[in-house]
């Protein structure tokens, strides 16, 4: 949990932007020209891109499958602060607030709302989106492949999905045949930007070509992770 504060609201490491942040900001330069009224956050973890989408969009609605994050979430939007502590070697922490105004953030926590759930199986009152954003997410689920024939009954037309993912396919989240890509098929290989043409394709276009977006998760004062996601947009036909 805390390694999640500090990667969506803490420091920089290594000059690499704040992902969270970064990605809201994409998203809400793809809008432009576009109506930009509701947006779904799907995978939200903790919430700063939640946040940061309510800075384009009337109401945006964060959505995460683990109850400790939505808690989370839900308490940064109601206090207007979190705390937390990060290990720094052995049984040594320090202690951190994080608060919306030291963001620029303040003013949107009136339009966000946070809700524990299923991206896969998700109520009837998601619909009607302008944009959907998964962040981090399809390598996750244990069905990508029905979430991405069905996630477009849940947008607007012209709205847009925007997908970020470092492609980490592993049986422990989705069962090998879910698999949307990184496998062989008739000795040929099937990438995951492949499997999601296939999917998406008969209902999205794909507005551009994949962008790399860099992240970075400290575990301890000497110890992160460096990651690189793709982000694909798609427009709904």
């Amino acid at each position: 949990m805390a390694q999640y504060c500090e990667f969506h609201y803490g420091q920089r490491y290594f000059e690499v932007p704040n992902y969270p942040q970064r990605c809201a900001e994409l998203c809400l330069s793809y809008m432009e020209g576009r109506a930009s009224t509701r947006a779904l956050d799907l995978g939200c973890a903790v919430g700063r891109s939640t946040f940061e989408l309510a800075r384009g969009f009337s109401a945006v609605t964060g959505v995460d499958f683990s109850a400790r994050f939505i808690e989370t979430a839900c308490g940064m939007k109601e206090e207007g602060c979190i705390r937390y502590s990060l290990p720094e070697e052995g049984e040594l922490v320090s202690r951190y607030e994080r608060c919306l105004v030291d963001l620029g953030l303040e003013h949107t926590a009136s339009n966000v709302t946070f809700q524990c759930g299923d991206a896969q199986d998700l109520s009837s009152d998601f619909m009607d989106y302008d944009l959907i954003f998964a962040g981090n997410l399809i390598d996750r689920l244990t069905d990508p492949v029905g979430f991405l024939a069905t996630i477009h009954k849940r947008l607007n037309p012209g709205g847009l999905l925007t997908i970020t993912s470092p492609y980490t396919w592993l049986p422990d989240f989705t069962p090998r045949d879910n698999w949307v890509g990184g496998f062989l098929r008739n000795g040929k290989p099937v990438w995951t930007l492949d499997g999601m043409k296939e999917l998406l394709s008969p209902r999205f276009t794909l507005l551009e070509n994949v962008q790399q977006i860099p992240f970075v998760i400290r575990e301890t004062r000497r110890k992160f992770q460096h990651t690189v996601a793709a982000m694909t947009v798609w427009a709904r036909k």
